[in-house]
């Protein structure tokens, strides 16, 4: 076994710690190159932060997003520069998917909503229900539904599983939705018409998300999401922690992750 070259005092040979450190910096070069390229061209991993997509997805998920699913455009990359327009390999999504995107009045800001419509559809709300294309999207089976926004406010009301048809008309996505109220300027909207180049999304918290029925001019209001603005497609539940004690109570950690929820797909 051979060993490290010393000095006559018996400390390495210079040219040996040269060496080792050439290499630990090859090393961490490697590993952020392989970052930097997952993390652009195939997954990048976001956290809920708020409760619009319960009960899909809960504040505290730690969710992987495929960034391939639809193509790159310049969301794709690391800072967003804006090196190009439009996207490249581009992917129309299909309805029903859970898609990350950037928010039309300030690009620096993701969102994450379910994908209602797509270029040509015509989506209304009346008295709390779904239309798309003039049909009344179903949903079935309601059952009481108890979730906490991001403030730890309760939520009360009744969830069901909606079946959204999805591009060819002929088969449906089923997922859940939550209904607080029938009230209010988000169950009874006008009929709107998807434009060419852009989708129409809506949270699964019908009453407490900021999605595209509201097409003002409000800091906070949606309208058609451009489809140069989607980043991925939420694929899969990683992580999962309800965060209801502070950090330093390291005691309430193993009870306050959500075994049940890890490694859970997106649907």
């Amino acid at each position: 076994m051979s060993k490290p070259e010393t000095s006559p005092t018996g400390a390495q040979h210079p040219a040996t710690i040269r060496h080792a450190v050439v290499e630990y910096i090859r090393t961490i070069l490697t590993v952020v190159l392989v970052v930097v390229v997952v993390r652009t061209f195939l997954f990048e991993s976001f956290v809920i932060p708020s409760g619009s997509m319960i009960p899909t997805l809960q504040v505290g998920d730690y969710i992987w997003v495929s960034k391939y699913s639809y193509g790159y455009s310049r969301f794709s990359l690391p800072f967003s520069p804006d090196l190009f327009s439009g996207r490249v390999w581009g992917g129309q999504p299909h309805r029903g998917d859970v898609a990350v995107f950037r928010f039309t009045k300030d690009t620096s800001i993701d969102y994450i909503k379910r994908v209602i419509g797509l270029p040509g559809d015509r989506i209304q709300v009346i008295g709390g229900q779904l239309y798309l294309n003039g049909t009344r999207v179903p949903c079935v089976q309601p059952h009481p539904y108890v979730a906490e926004d991001e403030t730890r406010m309760p939520m009360e009301g009744e969830a069901c599983t909606e079946e959204l048809p999805l591009r060819d008309d002929k088969a449906v996505i089923r997922h859940d939705i939550l209904k607080l109220t029938n009230d209010g300027p988000q169950n009874d909207t006008p009929e709107y018409v998807v434009p060419p180049g852009y989708f129409f999304a809506m949270g699964d918290n019908r009453d407490d998300s900021a999605d595209s029925r509201f097409m003002g001019d409000g800091p906070k209001d949606l309208g058609f999401v451009p489809m140069e603005n989607l980043v991925g497609k939420a694929q899969r539940i990683f992580f999962s922690v309800e965060a209801a004690h502070p950090v330093w109570q390291v005691w309430y950690w193993p009870t306050e992750i959500r075994w049940a929820r890890l490694l859970k797909g997106v649907m």
